[in-house]
């Protein structure tokens, strides 16, 4: 552009434009190198996680076998409507 047609009000605008890019862009880095941080103590936590459930493992005693659960029964087939009226009748609660 022409110095000639510049305006303070156009060049305060175009700079403010390129003050809020370069934040954006700083922005952007620090949310990035925070990201990376965050992951790399994660993957460092987990490894210190798994290295002391290895160790754990090792030193803990075998265990027993355990037997097989026994089965269990099959419940009962539920009453009958005819064998419950008739134990009904013969308690003397229906007449």
């Amino acid at each position: 552009m022409n110095e000639k047609t510049r305006t303070p009000t156009g060049q305060a605008q175009f700079e403010k434009k390129q003050i809020n890019a370069r934040e954006g862009q700083k922005a952007m880095a620090d949310y990035d190198a925070e990201g990376r941080a965050m992951r790399a103590n994660m993957e460092k936590l987990r490894a210190l996680r798994l290295a002391k459930e290895a160790a754990e493992a090792a030193a803990a005693p075998a265990k027993a076998v355990k037997k097989a659960p026994a089965k269990k029964k099959k419940a009962e087939a539920p009453a009958k409507l005819s064998d419950w009226l008739a134990e009904q009748q013969k308690g003397g609660f229906r007449t």
